[in-house]
C-alpha cells in the first residue's frame, strides 16, 4: 500500500463509482478496478461490497477511509513543511452558520487574494460537528463558539460575540427565563453551542422550557420569531442581515449570558504554511477588535 493507492480508494468513495473515480482522476477506469483490486489483496481484505455497477463501501473500508484521510492529511502537511514556503493545496476550514454569514467574506476575500493558490473549502455546521471532523481530520481548524477543551486540540482566541435573545415585536421586556417561560425555543440541533447556552440559562434558573422546535438557518429562526412562533438566542450581527429585523424584539441579557468567545481550533501540534497564513489573515481582521459587535 502506498499514497496513491490511497487516494485512488478515497476518489471512488467520494465519487460512488470506478467510472467517476478514473474520470476525476484523469484514468482509464480498468486501471482504477485493478489499483482498487491490488489493494484489496494486499491488505486481505474486501474494501467495497459490489451490487452490479454500485460500490458500498464495507466495515473494513470505512476503517481505511479513517486512516486514509490521516495519512494524505500528514503526506500533505509534511509537504508543506519541507518544501513550500507558499502556502499551497487545499485547506478544509469549518465554521458555525452565523460566522460564515456575518464574519468570513472579507477575511476569506483577503486570504483568497493574498494565497491563490489555495483552494480553501469551507463547511457550515454546528460546533459539536465541526470538532468531530476536526478530531477525526477531516477539516484542518475551525471557528466555533469557545472555549475548546480537548487534549488533542489547541485554540485561539479571536474576538468576542454579543448574543441577544429575540421574540416578536411588542413582547414585554425580557430580563428573566420566567418571563418567558413554557415558550417554544426556535434552534439548531443539538450540539448547537447557543443552543446549549440557551437551555442552560433557563436550567439555572429553574424556568420551564416549553418545546424545541428545528431550523437549519438562522433567516428561518428570525423568521419565526417575527411572527410570534417563539423565541430564539442569536449573535447580534445576524440581525444586521436579516431584512424583517423591525419586526423583531431584541433584548439583552445580563454579561455572564450576553458574551461568548468564538476561537479558531485546531489539532495540537498542526503547523504548515496554509494554518500560518489563514492566523494572520484572521488576526489582522480580528485582532485588533476582540469585542466585536
Amino acid at each position: 500500500m502506498d499514497l496513491s493507492d490511497l487516494v485512488i480508494f478515497k476518489a471512488v468513495v467520494e465519487n460512488g463509482s470506478i467510472t467517476r473515480a478514473a474520470e476525476r482522476l484523469h484514468r482509464v477506469p480498468s486501471n482504477v478496478t485493478t489499483r482498487i483490486r491490488q489493494l484489496e489483496r494486499g491488505l486481505s481484505v474486501e474494501l467495497f461490497h459490489r451490487q452490479g455497477k454500485r460500490l458500498i463501501l464495507s466495515e473494513a473500508g470505512s476503517l481505511l477511509l479513517d486512516y486514509a484521510d490521516r495519512l494524505l492529511r500528514l503526506a500533505e502537511e509534511a509537504q508543506d513543511a519541507l518544501h513550500d514556503q507558499t502556502p499551497q493545496g487545499v485547506f478544509r476550514l469549518g465554521a458555525s452558520e452565523s460566522i460564515v454569514a456575518t464574519r468570513l467574506p472579507e477575511p476569506l476575500n483577503e486570504f483568497h487574494e493574498c494565497w491563490p493558490d489555495v483552494r480553501l473549502e469551507l463547511q457550515a455546521a454546528a460546533s459539536h460537528r465541526l470538532l468531530t471532523c476536526l478530531k477525526e481530520g477531516t477539516l484542518d481548524a475551525v471557528l466555533v463558539a469557545g472555549p475548546v477543551s480537548h487534549p488533542d486540540i489547541e485554540m485561539e482566541r479571536q474576538y468576542r460575540e454579543e448574543l441577544v435573545l429575540v421574540t416578536v415585536k411588542g413582547h414585554k421586556p425580557v430580563h428573566h427565563p420566567r418571563d418567558i417561560a413554557g415558550s417554544t425555543l426556535l434552534v439548531f440541533e443539538n450540539g448547537c453551542a447557543y443552543r446549549q447556552r440557551l437551555e442552560d440559562w433557563f436550567q439555572r434558573q429553574g424556568a420551564v422550557i416549553g418545546r424545541f422546535v428545528e431550523f437549519s438557518s438562522y433567516h428561518a429562526i428570525l423568521g419565526c420569531a417575527a411572527v410570534g412562533t417563539g423565541v430564539a438566542l442569536v449573535p447580534r450581527r445576524v440581525l444586521m442581515v436579516f431584512s424583517e429585523r423591525s419586526r423583531l424584539g431584541v433584548h439583552r441579557l445580563s454579561p455572564e449570558w450576553r458574551w461568548v468567545d468564538i476561537v479558531l481550533a485546531w489539532p495540537r501540534g498542526r503547523k504548515g504554511t496554509k494554518l500560518a497564513a489563514l492566523k494572520g489573515v484572521l488576526r489582522k481582521w480580528w485582532g485588533a477588535n476582540r469585542t466585536a459587535t
